[in-house]
């Protein structure tokens, strides 16, 4: 479950943004766009070049969903940590704490371009 009322750990892995832009779509404002697509066991987490947004899949059938927010401009700090630095590395993290004190770690599992999403981190937090 995506919780972000509380410091959490999300265990994350690739998948096909196809897949979750139909989800988004309507979400997503003028000049924003999915910078990676990401998932747990059921949930689902989308980065765009300006938030996080987070898919938490509910009930039996799985057609009840909750969509929450976090805006790049709400960030505080963060930090990456990569077994190399390469643009695609695999088992990499990404650790954020917001203005609000919230902690929110990131573990990918296999290919990430976490330099790129580090890149549209700093891009929109740092120029707002």
């Amino acid at each position: 479950m995506i919780n972000f009322s509380e410091d959490a750990v999300f265990n994350l892995t690739g998948i096909d943004e196809d897949k979750v832009k139909k989800e988004v779509a309507n979400l997503l404002i003028d000049d924003e766009y999915i910078v990676g697509a990401f998932r747990t066991v059921r949930d689902q987490v989308v980065f765009t070049n300006m938030r996080i947004i987070a898919i938490d899949v509910q009930g039996v059938t799985g057609k009840r969903r909750e969509f929450t927010t976090l805006p790049y401009s709400k960030i505080q700090y963060f930090s990456v940590v990569t077994p190399g630095f390469i643009e695609i590395v695999p088992d990499c993290e990404l650790q954020i704490v917001f203005n609000n004190n919230f902690h929110a770690k990131f573990d990918f599992t296999g290919k990430c371009d976490i330099v790129s999403l580090g890149r549209c981190i700093s891009e929109y937090a740092l120029a707002v």
